[in-house]
């Protein structure tokens, strides 16, 4: 009785309240920007204590993690995933970023300009702490024991992978409609080798490096060319604006 109860209302905290609370702090820091160090230190204590809540309710649900992923692949095979995995994840990540640059895809939340680390400090931050804190905490949260929680509910791979996706996707609600359907994307991907193999521990190594580069690396060049473009666009409409006030003097 106790389980069911814990583990419905943890499911419920992922399904509905992650999400709403998730959107309403990027309204509030849209509003009110805070500094990095605070913003970093948030997001670290919410995705522990978030990932902390999910051991603990799943310790009265299940004997041993094993199924929940936490399964040791063979070398070869680990090895095999992880790489293969890591191709698909950043070649998505490609694709994503250029669909941004090209306009084709809807512009990032000025949210995720904010998490992008600009020290040294801030970006060491990003790689040792951000980047392995939601590898480890969202790969148990959605991958483990959500993917599990919904495959035993629904009977069905398809349907648990693909729930589990979007439920992901809009964990991620703060970054805009962009970033759900990409964080879906990635959460679809980074279910394969639990899907299929049971194992969270390349899909753990991935999404680590996919945070690490896309911190560090992808979006700070994405919003030095986006500064860039904009830049280049306000300085040709001030110059069409002052050639057409040339043009048409006041006849006055």
């Amino acid at each position: 009785m106790l389980s069911t109860a814990a583990n419905l209302v943890y499911v419920a905290l992922l399904v509905v309240v992650v999400p709403v609370v998730s959107a309403q702090n990027a309204r509030i820091l849209r509003r009110h920007p805070i500094p990095r160090r605070q913003l970093y230190l948030s997001a670290l204590l919410s995705q522990w204590i978030l990932g902390l809540a999910g051991i603990g309710v799943a310790a009265l649900r299940y004997e041993n993690f094993s199924s929940l992923g936490f399964r040791n692949l063979s070398p070869g095979l680990f090895f095999g995933v992880t790489g293969g995995l890591a191709m698909a994840s950043l070649g998505a990540l490609t694709v994503f970023v250029t669909l941004h640059v090209s306009g084709i895809w809807k512009q990032e939340s000025e949210v995720v300009r904010q998490l992008l680390p600009e020290s040294g400090k801030e970006k060491l931050a990003a790689i040792l702490l951000l980047a392995p804190t939601a590898a480890l905490c969202e790969e148990f949260i959605y991958r483990g024991y959500l993917l599990r929680f919904l495959l035993e509910g629904t009977d069905s791979d398809s349907a648990a992978w693909l729930l589990s996706s979007v439920i992901f996707g809009l964990a991620h609600s703060y970054q805009g409609l962009s970033g759900v359907l990409r964080a879906s994307l990635l959460g679809a991907l980074l279910a394969f080798p639990v899907l299929h193999y049971g194992s969270l521990y390349p899909s753990m190594i991935v999404h680590f490096a996919i945070d690490a580069v896309a911190l560090v690396w992808v979006g700070p060049r994405f919003w030095k060319s986006r500064s860039a473009t904009e830049s280049s666009l306000a300085a040709d409409s001030a110059k069409d604006a002052k050639l057409s006030t040339s043009d048409n003097p006041d006849p006055s």
